[in-house]
């Protein structure tokens, strides 16, 4: 047993097994099947196990060993007890059948450990709990209570095809397609620490760095695939090679989870983009078959221990609704933690009818993560989809993740330093929408895009924007209490969110002053502004009073500008 015996912390179990390697017979990935029962004060969870060749195989590129291992995030704090299936057989990993294949090993293994109280500090995820769907618009952590607003990177999606992690490679140069390239991210060797982690002697450190840089800036979430082939980038994959799909990379697998423990300790939460459109047929014909029975739950078993994640059927996915609804039940069944599960689409009105709808209500899916090509319909278009799956019974978390076309997306800072369209258009129309956040695309007619990204400064204003509105919403809203209310600023193209009768947030996106409809509400509200651009402590205004229509305004600095008020409710 190894980690910290705290709740919400990872605590590893090793077993001695069977001595096998990735490329042997029988296979340790199929016909092998561990699980382990973890009973505590007040739940039980089944959570999967995983072939770890030497269980040092980040260090040592191991391929072979005789370790198993099981990553478990408690929950409560008390005695916890485990007892291990470890079952053989040909396909046992596949079935669902608790008594498949015949017992091995060490089948059976109990033990018990005691959980403390964990001592991390936000924006440590393991100081909060798990970011969990609760039948709300926003998720929220289980540990404090607390609802979680994203502002993240969608860039690169090929996060991972990084040249310090073993067998990575870019398939491009052997087909032709383009030049070869991986990451480096060598802009951000100087945002390493010391005391962060690295393997290898010092491998790793341009990507650490890189999630050190934008934890820096207020990002909190990174969007990724685990698997690309055939793809734009055709150089990400779990596997040894790609295809065929039941062997995987040890030791690359476990280079991923450094990154990623490191992204929880930061407070950056995992968006696992599971495919995109060119590859989401891959596995079984798209279907839920063996390969991607056996991706998932060797994804579920390596990675769902982080407290904030979130599964992504795909990117710019194309498979049927009854895919759909199989993938994600598969991913609901294997995950112990019950992470949510999203779907990113197509950029138009109409895809999103097409591939959305016929999942509202659906019971295993939560959400869905949108790219919208036209800048004006952003803001209702989120809104009507938050709307739609709540009166379908399952209110979905509704984030907008991809701007604009695959080929401009975001431009660098250098195209427009100003980043005024972003925040009207983007940022602020998500926000006020009651969406749970966005992520940024950069597309792919500009330097560091999609695909070839080193160096995140490139978009230094688009993260402190977004760091602005985010602590303006923590800092100053009941923001999981309020709703999109445009209407009671009528003649303006202003963005209101409202809770009736005690705070108001109006975005106004140029002029610096509109008009609020009151109502019915009578007392005195105070007026406070906020400056979207370069965030900062409110300015206070006019004091206005209800019912009725109210002038808010002007705005204490430039009026041609955006800018926010603040209209709440005056206290005695």
């Amino acid at each position: 047993m190894s980690g910290e015996l705290k709740v919400w912390h990872t605590v590893t179990l090793a077993f001695d097994g069977p001595e096998t390697s990735e490329a042997s017979e029988p296979n340790p990935f199929t016909d092998y099947r561990l699980d382990v029962t973890f009973t505590g004060p007040a739940a039980e969870l089944v959570v999967p196990g995983f072939f770890a060749a030497d269980g040092r195989s980040a260090e040592t590129s191991a391929e072979s060993g005789s370790k198993w291992m099981v990553r478990f995030a408690p929950d409560a704090e008390g005695r916890w007890r485990y007892r291990a299936s470890f079952r053989t057989g040909r396909g046992v990993a596949l079935s669902d059948d608790r008594g498949a294949g015949q017992s091995t090993a060490f089948d059976g293994a109990t033990g018990e450990f005691m959980v403390a109280p964990s001592d991390k500090q936000p924006p440590d995820f393991r100081s909060r709990g798990r970011l969990e769907y609760v039948g709300e618009r926003y998720p929220r952590f289980s540990g404090d209570g607390s609802y979680f607003l994203k502002g993240g990177a969608d860039s690169p999606e090929n996060l991972l095809a990084y040249a310090d992690f073993d067998g990575t490679r870019d398939r491009d140069a052997e087909t032709g397609r383009r030049a070869a390239f991986l990451h480096r991210y060598e802009p951000h060797l100087r945002d390493w620490q010391q005391g962060h982690p690295s393997w290898q002697d010092g491998k790793g450190r341009g990507l650490i760095g890189a999630l050190n840089y934008l934890a820096s800036e207020g990002v909190n979430s990174i969007y990724f695939l685990p698997q690309n082939v055939t793809g734009d980038g055709d150089d990400t994959w779990p596997w040894i090679d790609p295809g065929p799909f039941d062997r995987f990379d040890v030791s690359k697998l476990e280079q991923w989870e450094i990154v990623f423990s490191h992204a929880d300790r930061l407070g950056i939460l995992l968006h696992v983009v599971t495919s995109e459109t060119e590859n989401d047929h891959l596995l079984d014909d798209g279907d839920l078959g063996p390969d991607r029975k056996l991706y998932y739950r060797e994804l579920v078993a390596r990675f769902a221990h982080h407290p904030a994640l979130i599964w992504n059927l795909g990117e710019e996915n194309t498979n049927s609704t009854e895919q759909r609804k199989a993938h994600a039940s598969a991913l609901h069944r294997l995950d112990p933690y019950d992470h949510p599960v999203v779907m990113h689409t197509h950029a138009t009105v109409q895809h999103h009818e097409r591939h959305y709808a016929p999942l509202l209500g659906f019971e295993d899916f939560e959400g869905a993560s949108m790219q919208i090509r036209e800048d004006p319909i952003v803001h209702t278009v989120l809104i009507e989809w938050m709307r739609r799956s709540s009166e379908a019974g399952r209110p979905w978390l509704v984030s907008f993740d991809e701007q604009r076309t695959g080929q401009d997306g975001v431009a660098p800072d250098s195209e427009d330093e100003s980043r005024h369209d972003e925040r009207r258009d983007h940022l602020w129309a998500t926000l006020m929408a009651g969406s749970w956040g966005i992520e940024w695309y950069f597309g792919y007619m500009y330097p560091h895009n999609d695909l070839n990204l080193e160096d995140f400064r490139s978009r230094s204003r688009i993260w402190s924007m977004t760091r602005h509105a985010i602590e303006f919403f923590h800092g100053h809203l009941p923001f999981h209490e309020m709703l999109p209310a445009d209407h009671l600023a009528p003649n303006s193209d202003a963005y209101v969110l409202a809770k009736s009768a005690e705070t108001y947030a109006v975005y106004i996106p140029s002029g610096g002053s509109a008009s609020l409809d009151l109502d019915a509400e009578e007392g005195e509200f105070t007026v406070s502004w906020f400056d979207p651009a370069e965030g900062g402590p409110l300015t206070n205004g006019v004091s206005v009073s209800g019912p009725g229509m109210v002038q808010l305004g002007p705005a204490p600095g430039d009026a041609a500008k955006d800018w926010v008020a603040l209209v709440r409710r005056a206290r005695d």
